[in-house]
């Protein structure tokens, strides 16, 4: 039974999974988007989404703290750039997986994972919205009255 069991261990022990997913989460945010496959990148989502909400708070403490998680000073100063705004202003799902297909060699599921503000096929402009004129019932009843 799989009960009360919630993170995949990939098959890995635990210091590989963590050097493995703090990898990855760097090489995320420098390229904002990664091939892997879906268990991965499944595993990276639960990761690396916390860490772009503490990145947030633009402060020292918040910056070691992300340092801990992801080893690359690189990446760190990549999520408190101003390219990162709009993900700042988002308050949640900062990532998308898009399943692509099955490698050649095992037949495993391979998956894109990708931050969801850098894409332009996706993000589109938000049009601006008609102004509806509310037409009130007495102004009608003076119209039909006269």
């Amino acid at each position: 039974m799989n009960h009360r069991n919630k993170n995949n261990h990939l098959g890995r022990k635990y210091g590989h999974r963590k050097s493995l997913l703090s990898n990855i989460a760097s090489s995320l945010i420098k390229k904002k988007r990664i091939f892997t496959t879906l268990a991965k990148a499944k595993a990276l989502r639960k990761y690396v989404e916390p860490i772009i909400t503490k990145s947030k708070i633009d402060t020292t403490h918040s910056k070691r703290n992300i340092f801990s998680y992801l080893k690359d000073k690189i990446a760190v100063s990549e999520l408190f750039k101003d390219t990162f705004q709009k993900v700042r202003e988002r308050t949640g799902g900062y990532t998308r997986i898009i399943k692509i297909g099955f490698r050649t060699g095992d037949h495993a599921s391979l998956s894109l994972i990708e931050l969801v503000d850098f894409n332009k096929i996706y993000t589109h402009k938000k049009e601006k919205k008609s102004i509806r004129i509310r037409r009130s019932k007495k102004k009608n009843k003076k119209l039909n009255n006269e």
